[in-house]
């Protein structure tokens, strides 16, 4: 299987998951969490929370997916291990698929969404590095996106319900957004927060859809040479070179041309 076909067939596959996830009113189906006493303890909106519990409501679907389509699917063997699923076709090809979950407000943007790390097994492809296969095995890197509004509702966490009680709590988030893009359509010329090692993501959600981000027309070898290089000003100064080469795509554009310069007088000289 080539990865247009595999990112077609997950498109497809999620592309229904917003009606599995939610009820008649567009709220989240899952409303907290029950012990062996039918005791429904409900949840926060904290977004580490409500991304894990996504997960787990998605990995049986995309376990089955899989199935239907010749495909095994891994999960990581320790955790933080990079990707967050793993499909192998019977040809041994992989395709690397990461949750990536946000929520947005009225303006349609996210609140912040990172794309992993530019560190580590990103640049060192052909090893085990934090990873179960090395990066350069994959065919492709996909995220698939979950994005979500943050209810409207006083905090009800002190509170324990019975199961007779579903219909009256209210759940914390609501009208999901899914998409699935290659990671290099969806990114940013930013890191993603602060002074970590983490690639930003593009915030328009239409963008998001539709893998337009800033490397979308420049191509994934440009993606990849930009975030392969790319240094925060501490790691700059660890490596002895002093400031970042460049720190968007302007300054990006301005480096390579001072590069091409240095390469033309050589060239010459030769």
């Amino acid at each position: 299987m080539n990865r247009q076909t595999f990112q077609r067939l997950l498109t497809q596959e999620v592309s229904s998951y917003k009606s599995m996830l939610e009820t008649g009113g567009n709220d989240w189906i899952v409303k907290g969490f029950i012990d062996v006493d039918k005791n429904v303890y409900t949840i926060t909106n904290d977004t580490k929370v409500v991304s894990k519990i996504i997960e787990i409501t998605l990995i049986p679907r995309l376990n089955a997916f899989a199935k239907r389509n010749g495909l095994t699917l891994e999960l990581p063997s320790a955790q933080n291990y990079y990707p967050d699923l793993t499909f192998k076709d019977y040809d041994g090809n992989l395709f690397a698929v990461d949750f990536k979950s946000s929520y947005y407000d009225d303006d349609m943007k996210v609140n912040g969404l990172t794309l992993g790390s530019y560190w580590g097994y990103f640049r060192n492809r052909d090893t085990k590095k934090n990873t179960d296969y090395p990066y350069n095995d994959y065919k492709c890197h996909l995220v698939l996106g979950m994005l979500y509004k943050q209810s409207v509702t006083d905090s009800n966490e002190k509170s324990v319900y019975s199961i007779e009680e579903l219909a009256i709590i209210k759940s914390v988030i609501e009208q999901f957004i899914f998409f699935v893009q290659p990671k290099w359509k969806i990114a940013s010329d930013r890191p993603g927060s602060g002074n970590t090692r983490n690639i930003g993501s593009i915030t328009e959600i239409h963008k998001l859809i539709i893998g337009d981000g800033p490397f979308a027309e420049l191509g994934e070898d440009v993606f990849d040479d930009y975030w392969t290089n790319f240094f925060n000003a501490a790691d700059a100064r660890a490596a002895g070179i002093g400031a970042p080469h460049y720190h968007n795509l302007a300054t990006y554009k301005e480096y390579l041309d001072k590069q091409q310069v240095l390469r033309n007088k050589i060239s010459r000289r030769q």
